[in-house]
């Protein structure tokens, strides 16, 4: 079992428990959290460059290391596991931002407990993305959710308790739309007379689900997965979710988590259901462009920090699954650009929130100000991370979202190309928050004298700014690497499997 490499991204988060459970010091906890965080990190590029020289070599399955142990036979229920460039780019990115949310939480308080939790959360999101058993891709994504309530409600800010039954609620109601369909996916998963399967691959192949029960059960996978991507109306949860959050935990939920329901959606919905996509999408084209418009407006008028960050959020997600619905090969890679992109400026932006909100024990814009030469640092980070967010060239935000609009004007259909404006226009109105934020936070007079007392960024703080911003640069710099990652999953014999254009 433990030949395929795959399941160490399991095993790892499991020994990184077991190491924590058996700590007794904050220096032990440190070590154990940072030293698996950049094991799993080193792990995650080895695979990357394994994966290119692969598919140098001519390699040309969808998935690459794919294997399979039973696990109920009765079922046929497997631990399945297997990746493509879009499944070691989240694997990438759920490293560096583990890496970055520990260094970030280097000193909160109960850290035992806390980083149980944590590496808890982080196993459901790796084994999320190594699995291609249907099964045990939703057993994860139950087990990444499920800490999400103990961490906010116990470490969080604010009226967290709320916050944390209203999350744990309604992305609960998400997983019951979503074993619904995933259990009406195997039911069809074989033509009859054949042994019924979770397996994608298997399900894919065979092309037994129906035009009907495709229209039927597409709905339900998608909303299932888009309440975690903060589809519009389904988005409640989120802004209040990582308002009353600890810093960790929004950039791992923003950064990470957040993107299980964007993978999902491709992986799942339109991937095992491309006809019901193609007949359905201008439905969910609707509600996820009002999120891309709605958010972007509704932290305009914010004056929390987080609730700025965590609306932005609402509109960036909703950019990466409007792009997967216009299911066509540019706009798909210009997703999972967006899905690397904000994850990143994301965690970013959630880190340097905390750091401030630690020295100045408020996040309210309105309470601040001169921050530039009080907190230079951190100042000069927020700006980089601003810079990300509205789309300036050279950074990240940039290259995905400008992928995704040409991807999406493709469309040569009034309906498309009237909705793809509408969604440029979150691209003025980021503009206008970002900035608005950047002028009353960094520059101005200082609202508070005491404020004059804060020291600036200590040097685990700066580790991990330093490192999300090098990220941020390097998808900015050189976007076609990650172009040629991803691009097999969208080759034309991908589309032809899943009966796409």
């Amino acid at each position: 079992m433990f030949s395929n490499i795959l399941i160490y991204f399991v095993v790892i988060p499991v020994v990184m428990l077991l190491g924590l459970f058996l700590c007794r010091n904050i220096k032990q906890i440190r070590a154990v959290a940072v030293t698996g965080s950049v094991v799993l990190t080193a792990l995650s590029v080895w695979l990357l460059v394994d994966y290119l020289a692969l598919r140098a070599a001519g390699a040309t399955d969808p998935m690459l290391w794919v294997d399979s142990w039973q696990w109920f036979a009765p079922l046929n229920i497997n631990l399945a596991v297997g990746v493509d460039g879009i499944s070691i780019a989240m694997l990438i990115l759920t490293g560096v931002i583990l890496i970055t949310g520990s260094f970030a939480s280097w000193e909160i308080p109960q850290p035992k407990e806390f980083f149980l939790w944590l590496i808890l959360l982080s196993t459901g999101v790796y084994g999320f993305f190594i699995s291609i058993d249907l099964f045990t891709m939703f057993m994860f994504y139950e087990v990444a959710l499920i800490p999400m309530y103990l961490l906010i409600g116990v470490w969080g800010s604010g009226n967290k308790n709320y916050s944390a039954m209203k999350l744990t609620l309604m992305l609960m109601g998400g997983s019951a739309f979503l074993m619904l369909g995933l259990i009406g996916i195997y039911y069809h998963s074989a033509p009859a007379g054949q042994p019924l399967t979770w397996n994608i691959l298997e399900i894919a192949q065979n092309d037994a689900i129906s035009h009907g029960w495709q229209t039927f059960l597409f709905p339900m996978t998608f909303v299932g997965f888009g309440v975690l991507g903060a589809m519009f109306p389904f988005h409640t949860w989120s802004p209040d979710g990582h308002a009353s959050a600890p810093t960790a935990v929004s950039m791992l939920h923003a950064g990470v988590l957040m993107k299980l329901g964007g993978y999902g959606c491709f992986r799942v919905a339109i991937y095992l259901m491309p006809h019901a996509a193609n007949e359905l999408a201008w439905i969910f084209l609707i509600l996820t462009g009002i999120s891309v418009v709605y958010g972007a407006f509704s932290a305009c008028v914010q004056n929390d920090l987080k609730y700025i960050n965590a609306y932005s959020s609402v509109s960036h997600c909703g950019l990466v699954l409007f792009a997967i619905l216009m299911l066509n090969t540019t706009a798909m890679t210009g997703a999972i650009m967006q899905m690397l992109s904000h994850g990143l400026m994301t965690a970013l932006f959630f880190a340097l929130i905390g750091m401030i909100y630690g020295r100045t024990h408020t996040r309210d814009i309105r309470e601040m100000g001169g921050m530039m030469q009080i907190l230079p640092y951190l100042s000069v980070c927020y700006v980089i991370a601003g810079m990300a967010s509205l789309g300036l060239p050279g950074l990240s935000g940039f290259v995905a979202e400008m992928t995704i609009f040409v991807g999406s004007f493709e469309h040569s259909d009034l309906f498309h190309r009237v909705f793809v404006i509408v969604a440029c226009s979150s691209i003025v109105t980021t503009a206008v928050y970002i900035l608005r934020v950047v002028g009353k936070l960094l520059y101005g007079p200082v609202y508070d004298q005491h404020h004059m007392t804060l020291t600036d960024a200590k040097w685990w703080e700066r580790v991990a700014t330093a490192g999300l911003i090098v990220c941020v640069a390097g998808i900015g710099f050189f976007p076609n690497f990650f172009v040629d990652l991803i691009k097999f999953t969208f080759s034309p014999e991908i589309f032809t499997v899943i009966g796409l254009n």
